[in-house]
């Protein structure tokens, strides 16, 4: 199962309102152009941004801006704001045969680690803030 692109998608957004947003209005156009996608796309993501407290969007074409500081906004934050999984990170296939050994045990051999796997993925996400990729991204600037 992938994490679906809103994610990357949400991060490239915030990374361009917080870098170009003093110079430029970030409007959805203007947001779209840089991530390459259709601005109806950036419009969803601006929603679930502005949902999560992140950013403000002005109407019309007022354009988003942060509410927040870089430092205190998260990778996790953005993971979960645009919704970029649905439940667990690893969906287990329905219905193991309960007659077979390893269907009947699956579950208790395998839901440890891959919950173990999901909280690790979580807890590096939490680990980096947008101010640490804004430090990154001004060395190719």
């Amino acid at each position: 199962m992938k994490i679906t692109s809103r994610f990357t998608v949400a991060v490239h957004t915030l990374l361009a309102i917080y870098v170009l947003g003093k110079e430029y209005k970030m409007t959805s156009d203007f947001i779209a152009s840089s991530v390459n996608v259709n601005p109806v796309v950036i419009r969803r993501t601006l929603s679930s941004l502005k949902s999560a407290g992140i950013i403000s969007v002005k109407a019309g074409s007022g354009g988003a801006m942060p509410v927040k500081d870089a430092d205190d906004v998260t990778l996790y934050d953005l993971y979960t704001a645009v919704d970029c999984v649905e439940g667990d990170l690893f969906n287990f296939h329905e219905n193991p045969n309960p007659k077979c050994p390893v269907g009947k045990n699956i579950h208790a051999v395998l839901d440890l680690h891959l919950s173990a796997a999901q909280t690790a993925l979580e807890n590096e996400l939490k680990g980096v803030t947008l101010a640490d990729l804004m430090k990154q991204l001004n060395l190719f600037m």
